[in-house]
């Protein structure tokens, strides 16, 4: 559904806790596949049972092996000092919880759900005296219920992260810090240093992480025999003129599905950026340079509004309609990540493909970020080793490998990364080269309202023939001038 209809006050760096309790929040990295469920929050208890087990588990091979695993040279996102071990939380043996743990998430989807289950069933197992509640909350109402959570002292004992909400969730003090934690137990040396950077504020760190979005696009090789393209895009250019090439709208077929509504956003900075256009500066001040992201912006909403590459649908297409169209035959490519591999497979076989991001003139922009769990700045201490033990859970390699293999999410920990239940599917190879060349999203406060309520109405006037690109980035340098003040 589309957002431009969507009302709330803006927030910059004074006022942003009144503005997330008004706005979804909601960024292309926060919007997991199945985002577009109209579900319920619902709160499941799950009650542990069986035996407790040791939980280390060591790494066979050289460093320089997991530091490949893990990605390339700076200052991509795959950079970072090469974990020592790698096995997962559990660096020694420890009491197993007890009590009851809270924890509220955005899985919403059937995979996400699978996937988080078989994570629940390994930690019943290491501590069967505990018992996990959990709450599934659509995410376009995350950051409402951690807002309201937190003005009213009412937040769970641990939450789900998400990069673009880091910088808002530490500034509004409701997540804490668990910097000595992740040191002392040795967590920290376990992964490289990139691992911990978004979700890292001024020195302090605020989320152990679970698992990685790592961007691909999806494409019909198919199609492209069809069409006589020999050649898969690896610049945005050519990717415009493959879904000009691809599309047929007599048969209902369109080269690209473009995500106009809820998350498509993230795109729009994600190319400015390709394009030499920077976000903030190193201070978290404005920092667009108006002439290529015009430029970015013009080439990007080109492919629906001149080359009529992308449904018409599109100014309100987000994850649901991308995916439908894309599994049903309707367009033949579409950006995403690795988090929508198992729905992909599951309806298509072996009828598609994946491919790296494309580069635009000036860089190759393929973020590569993780999503964090932690815990409430409230948790009571008495609560937080049992804590610990949930959020450190998802670290371990065995839960990684089976959240991966239930959705695509892929593994943050580079012990995972290495394991033959990955490295022996040849689909991944596309993600384990955006990993190498990944890079990191840009992080400051006011960033998700921002990209809410500027940068998608902005673009979505644009394809709705209501603005030129010109005049929509001059308003999301307004918009951004006002959330970083």
């Amino acid at each position: 559904m589309s957002d431009m209809s969507e009302t709330g006050k803006w927030f910059g760096r004074r006022g942003f806790i009144a503005g997330l309790a008004a706005t979804s929040g909601a960024a292309i990295l926060a919007a997991c596949g199945g985002e577009e469920i109209a579900a319920t929050a619902t709160r499941a208890a799950v009650n542990p049972a069986g035996a407790a087990t040791a939980a280390t588990t060591a790494v066979s091979g050289a460093a320089t092996a997991v530091a490949t695993a893990a990605g390339g040279a700076a200052p991509t996102a795959a950079s970072g000092a090469a974990p020592t071990v790698a096995g997962g939380a559990m660096m020694a043996a420890a009491k197993p919880a007890t009590g009851t743990i809270n924890y509220w998430h955005h899985f919403t989807s059937e995979t996400e759900m699978k996937g988080m289950e078989k994570v629940i069933n390994s930690f019943k197992t290491k501590n069967p005296g505990a018992m996990l509640v959990q709450e599934n909350i659509p995410n376009a109402s995350f950051m409402q219920k951690v807002t309201a959570g937190t003005q009213a002292k009412s937040l769970p004992d641990t939450l789900m992260v998400s990069a673009d909400r880091v910088s808002d969730m530490v500034a509004m003090g409701a997540v804490k810090d668990l910097t000595e934690r992740v040191t002392s137990t040795g967590l920290k040396a376990q992964f490289p240093d990139n691992r911990w950077t978004v979700g890292t504020v001024n020195g302090k760190i605020y989320g152990v992480p679970a698992f990685m979005f790592v961007n691909w696009y999806y494409y019909r090789p198919d199609y492209f025999a069809e069409a006589g393209i020999t050649k898969v895009p690896t610049t945005w250019a050519e990717f415009a003129d493959a879904a000009q090439k691809l599309s047929d709208p007599a048969k209902n077929r369109y080269g690209f599905g473009m995500r106009g509504g809820d998350g498509g956003e993230g795109f729009v900075t994600l190319i400015m950026r390709g394009f030499g256009s920077p976000i903030v500066d190193d201070k978290g001040k404005p920092a667009i340079d108006v002439a290529k992201a015009t430029e970015a912006l013009t080439l990007y909403t080109d492919i629906f509004t001149k080359r009529k590459a992308a449904p018409p649908s599109a100014p309100n297409d987000s994850y649901a309609q991308l995916m439908t169209a894309f599994k049903t035959g309707q367009t033949a490519m579409v950006l995403h990540h690795t988090g929508s591999l198992k729905e992909v497979r599951d309806a298509l076989g072996d009828k598609f493909k994946t491919a790296v991001y494309p580069a635009g003139p000036a860089a190759l922009i393929s973020d590569v970020t993780p999503l964090y769990n932690g815990m409430s700045a409230t948790i009571p201490n008495d609560k937080q080793d049992a804590a610990w033990s949930w959020i450190t859970q998802w670290t371990d390699v065995n839960s990684e490998i089976d959240l991966l293999q239930e959705t695509g999410y892929f593994p943050a920990n580079p012990a995972a990364a290495m394991s033959t239940r990955l490295t022996g599917d040849p689909i991944y190879g596309s993600a384990i080269e955006a990993l190498n060349k990944g890079t990191i999203q840009p992080q400051f406060v006011g960033q998700a309202g921002w990209l809410k309520q500027s940068v998608l109405p902005a673009f979505q006037k644009v394809l709705l023939g209501m603005s030129t690109p010109a005049q929509s980035v001059e308003e999301m340098v307004a918009g951004l001038k006002k959330a970083t003040s």
